[in-house]
C-alpha cells in the first residue's frame, strides 16, 4: 500500500514529504493508521546526525496515537479498529528483563530495532525501490505504520489523538521518571533542569505524588509561567542569581536544626553534562536522588568527585519514565482523560504532515512545548 510520509533522506537536511510504499504486517504484527504525532528533541536529534545510531534514510517520529488497521497473523491483543499508540520500549512480558520486574527496557525486538527494521530483519517501508528505515521502531511521521505487538498500547477510544500521543514519549517519560524511577513520596522537595517538554511534565508528576517543593530551573524566564501552571513553586534562573546554581538550591532548600540543604530528588531534563553534574551535586547529602532524562550527544560523559556519591547521593538514568508500556500506557491515558493530569495546554501548536520542517524551527526558536501533526 501506499502512504504519505516525511522522510530524512540525510542528517542536516529537511525533511521530505513523499508518497512511500508500506507492506502490510506480518506474522506478530499491526498495521496502524497514525492520526496524529509528536515532533520531539529525540527526532531532532537524529535529524541533526549527532545520534551516533542515526541511520538514513529513515522515517522519524516515536510519539504517536493512532487506529488498528489490520493485524497479521497470530495477533492476540488487538484487532481492526483499536485506538492505540506505538511503543519505542516494548514490553513483550516474556524476556529476562521484562520478567526481572526491575526494569521496563524488553530486551526482545532491542538488536533489530536499533538496525531500523523489524523482529524479521526487514523493512516494511521502501522509496521507489529502496529500503527506507524504521524509527525506534515506530515511524509515525508515517500516515501509516507497522508495529510488532508487543510494541503497541491499546488505549481508551475516547481519547482524543491529538492529545494522546504525547503519551507516547513526552508526559510518560517525564511523569514516569518521578513516579516509576524516583519514587517521589508526599512531602519531598525537588528541582526540576531544564523547562521543556519534559520538564514540564515532570513538574506535573512531582504535583502528582505530592512534593511540597517543586523548583524549576531555566535559563528562559518564559519558563517560570508555564512551570507554575503545572505546580512549580519555586523558580530559578542561573544567570540571574549571584554565585553558583548548586549553592543556590542547597540555600533554598535548607531545613532541620542541622540546617543542611539540597533537594530529596533532581531531575536533569536538558542533556547538558554539566547541568546534570549541577542537578546530582544539588541533592541532598546522605539520600538525594538524581534522575538523568537528557539524552547527551555523542561521546560526552558525566563527572563528579567521588565524594558526592560516598556521602550518600544517587545517580540514576531513566528511559521512558521506568513504564512498561502496555501497562502503564493506558493508565496514564486514563489519568488524563480524569483530569488528574494536563496535555492540552503543552500542544502549543498543531499542524499538517506538509507543515512538519515548521514544527522542528518553532522548537529551535523554543516557541513551542510541543507541536503535534495531524493526518
Amino acid at each position: 500500500m501506499k502512504s504519505r510520509a516525511a522522510v530524512a533522506f540525510e542528517a542536516g537536511k529537511p525533511l521530505e514529504i513523499v508518497e512511500v510504499d508500506l507492506d502490510g504486517p506480518k506474522a506478530g504484527e499491526v498495521l496502524i493508521e497514525i492520526k496524529a504525532t509528536g515532533i520531539c528533541h529525540t527526532d531532532e536529534f537524529t535529524l541533526s546526525g549527532s545520534d551516533p545510531e542515526g541511520l538514513f534514510p529513515a522515517i522519524l517520529g516515536h510519539e504517536g496515537a493512532g487506529v488498528v488497521v489490520d493485524v497479521g497473523p497470530g495477533v492476540t491483543s488487538m484487532k481492526k479498529g483499536d485506538h492505540v499508540i506505538p511503543l519505542y520500549t516494548p514490553e513483550c512480558r516474556e524476556c529476562p528483563s521484562c520478567l526481572s520486574r526491575k526494569t521496563n527496557l524488553c530486551t526482545a525486538i532491542r538488536s533489530t530495532q536499533g538496525q531500523g527494521v523489524m523482529p524479521d530483519g526487514t523493512s516494511r517501508f521502501s522509496y521507489r525501490g529502496k529500503k527506507i528505515h524504521h524509527y525506534m521502531g515506530c515511524s509515525t511521521f508515517s500516515n501509516y505504520t507497522v508495529l510488532p505487538e508487543i510494541a503497541v498500547a491499546k488505549v481508551n477510544p475516547a481519547a482524543p489523538f491529538d492529545k494522546i500521543c504525547y503519551v507516547g514519549c513526552g508526559v510518560t517519560t517525564g511523569i514516569g521518571a518521578v513516579i516509576n524511577t524516583a519514587k517521589v513520596e508526599i512531602g519531598a522537595t525537588a528541582a526540576v533542569f531544564g523547562l521543556g517538554g519534559i520538564g514540564l511534565n515532570v513538574i506535573q508528576g512531582l504535583k502528582l505524588a505530592g512534593a511540597d517543593m517543586i523548583i524549576g530551573v531555566d535559563l528562559n524566564n518564559g519558563k517560570k509561567e508555564w512551570g507554575e501552571r503545572f505546580g512549580m513553586t519555586h523558580f530559578v534562573n542561573p544567570s540571574e542569581i549571584q554565585g553558583d546554581v548548586v549553592a543556590h538550591i542547597v540555600n533554598m532548600t535548607k531545613r532541620g536544626a542541622d540546617q543542611i540543604g539540597g533537594a530529596d530528588y533532581t531531575f536533569d531534563c536538558t542533556g547538558n553534562v554539566k547541568v546534570m553534574r549541577q542537578a546530582l551535586e544539588a541533592s541532598h547529602r546522605g539520600w538525594g536522588q538524581s534522575i538523568i532524562i537528557g539524552v547527551a550527544g555523542a561521546g560526552q560523559e558525566i563527572s563528579t568527585r567521588p565524594f558526592q556519591l560516598v556521602t550518600g547521593r544517587i545517580w540514576k538514568g531513566t528511559a521512558f519514565g521506568g513504564a512498561r508500556g502496555r501497562t502503564d500506557v493506558p493508565k496514564i491515558v486514563n489519568w488524563y482523560m480524569a483530569g488528574k493530569i494536563q496535555i492540552d495546554p503543552m500542544i502549543t501548536h498543531t499542524m499538517p504532515l506538509e507543515d512538519i520542517n515548521k514544527g522542528f524551527q518553532l522548537m529551535h526558536e523554543g516557541k513551542s512545548i510541543r507541536s503535534v501533526v495531524i493526518f
